[in-house]
């Protein structure tokens, strides 16, 4: 049966669907996800170019080196950018480069190109506006500072709602960073806890540069519809752009909608067309190879043995790309083969929930412990969030008990002493193995939120690869390592008492965190 067929009644591309070359894999290893190369581009790569990074300082250090040897472009998107001692050495780095290119050249070929959330980005006094605008003034022609401002948030809604709680309503939480031909995907944002004690995910994509001009493209287009920073901290528009907030709502959805999908689908003609030319002349080199022998071999590049497809979502656009992957994944997922979900923020959507529970697959979900939980400690109501993340999961967990599915869907709960967590994502083993095929790496966190409010970018990467199977598998291993089983007597523990008020209002609120 056909994954891409449970996918039809719910797509309508805008670009008719090119037919994929057949594919010499076997279908029971990587040819099996292949169907998604019809939503999105298929990159195919060496596993070599792909490495696993598994702590905050990694992350760190790896982003300074590789703004510090950028030459021709520097691509950040987060949600913001933190204000602390160590985000100010990034923000020195970039100085560093950007004054070594002009000094290089004169005229320099280095861009930077910074795209972060405007609510978030412009809490309180000193923000991420103000430790960009000095890169600003100092380098205009080279730099660009966008800031997304939801569509949702306007009118009345805008005027009322305070600082910091106007980020519910939605936000731009992508995190890409690129530079040259090299792509980190993380859930990391720019802040001083993801380099030091928050831990999360991170990918490092080395010389990849379709993958590289693809997420180029896309920061590109959010950016084009989103604020932009000026010298004098004031924002606006492109010439000609409709304002999020201030314009027609649903004028400007179908504007940042068709300049979204038109790097996607320009993207996945691009890599279509480039598949067809390599089949085409792997087909020529296998006749030069039977008629001239095996030197004839040496000029032709090696068979990409991974596959990276950016899964997109951005529901306020109509764009759900990441969300029908991920459904139709967790779908086809046979019987004895595992699933393991991650997420700091447990908190699924009802069809993702509805899908753990009523198919096949063994699932382990890793979810933060109260005290690992981000709002741990917080002031005012944004205290109780924890709590309310222990009373979602417990009515999960009670679930599981009911339908007697506590053997196949197992909870675990991350704990670790001065950390907190923020890792997100899933492995994929299929049925008999050992290592994971298959993972989702990105900003998604499987709720609501991330499904409906936010901007989100994954990549699901494919592997037929042993040595970054095992890597996957370690970087899998090393965050379960750090948890605890989730039984009931998990919430007789006197950390999990949820006051009644937290209990009536979180079914309300559920879906704004």
């Amino acid at each position: 049966r056909s994954s891409w067929l449970l996918l039809a009644p719910l797509l309508t591309p805008p670009v008719p669907v090119i037919t994929a070359p057949p594919c010499s894999l076997c279908p029971e290893g990587a040819h099996r996800f292949q169907w998604i190369r019809n939503l999105v581009p298929e990159f195919g790569i060496s596993s070599s170019h792909v490495k696993v990074l598994s702590s905050p300082t990694e992350f760190y250090e790896l982003l300074k080196v590789q703004i510090k040897t950028a030459k021709q472009r520097v691509v950040m998107a987060s949600l913001y950018l933190g204000t602390g001692l160590l985000e100010q050495e990034l923000v020195d780095c970039l100085e560093e480069t950007l004054e070594k290119s002009l000094q290089a050249k004169g005229l320099s070929n280095l861009r930077v190109s910074i795209l972060l959330d405007y609510t978030r980005g412009s809490r309180g006094r000193k923000n991420s506006r103000t430790m960009l605008i000095p890169l600003l003034q100092r380098f205009p022609e080279q730099v660009r500072v966008s800031l997304f401002h939801t569509p949702n948030l306007r009118g009345l809604l805008r005027l009322l709602i305070p600082e910091r709680f106007n980020e519910t309503i939605g936000l731009q939480h992508i995190k890409v960073y690129l530079f040259d031909d090299n792509v980190i995907l993380s859930g990391a944002n720019l802040s001083d806890l993801y380099f030091t004690n928050r831990q999360d995910r991170y990918v490092l994509l080395q010389d990849s540069p379709e993958i590289a001009d693809f997420f180029t493209e896309l920061v590109d287009a959010i950016g084009d519809v989103s604020l932009q920073l000026q010298q004098d901290d004031t924002v606006q528009m492109m010439e000609g752009m409709v304002h999020p907030y201030q314009g027609d709502k649903m004028a400007y959805c179908e504007i940042a909608n068709r300049r979204v999908m038109e790097v996607i689908n320009s993207a996945r003609m691009r890599q279509e067309l480039r598949h067809a030319k390599t089949v085409h002349s792997s087909q020529q080199g296998s006749s030069l190879l039977s008629q001239q022998g095996a030197q004839a071999s040496g000029g032709l590049k090696p068979e990409p043995d991974t596959w990276i497809y950016p899964l997109i979502q951005m529901k306020p656009f109509g764009i759900q790309i990441d969300e029908m992957v991920t459904e139709t994944l967790l779908t086809e997922a046979e019987r004895d083969a595992r699933i393991y979900l991650t997420t700091g923020y447990f908190n699924l959507t009802q069809a993702y929930m509805d899908l753990i529970l009523g198919t096949r697959a063994e699932y382990r979900i890793l979810l933060a412990s109260p005290e690992v939980n981000g709002f741990f400690g917080a002031k005012g109501v944004a205290g109780a969030i924890p709590a309310a993340y222990v009373y979602i999961e417990h009515q999960f967990y009670s679930e599981v008990c009911y339908l007697h599915q506590q053997e196949r869907v197992q909870l675990q709960e991350y704990s670790r002493a001065g950390w907190t967590f923020h890792a997100k994502g899933l492995w994929l083993y299929l049925a008999g193995s050992d290592l994971p095929c298959l993972t989702l790496i990105g900003s998604p966190n499987f709720g609501y939120r991330s499904v409906h409010r936010d901007l989100e970018a994954q990549v699901a990467i494919v592997t037929e690869n042993k040595a970054l199977q095992q890597q996957l598998h370690q970087e899998q291993e090393q965050l379960y390592l750090c948890s605890g089983v989730v039984s009931s007597s998990t919430f007789e523990q006197p950390n999990r008492y949820v006051k009644l008020w937290v209990k009536l209002v979180t079914p309300l609120i559920k879906n704004f965190f």
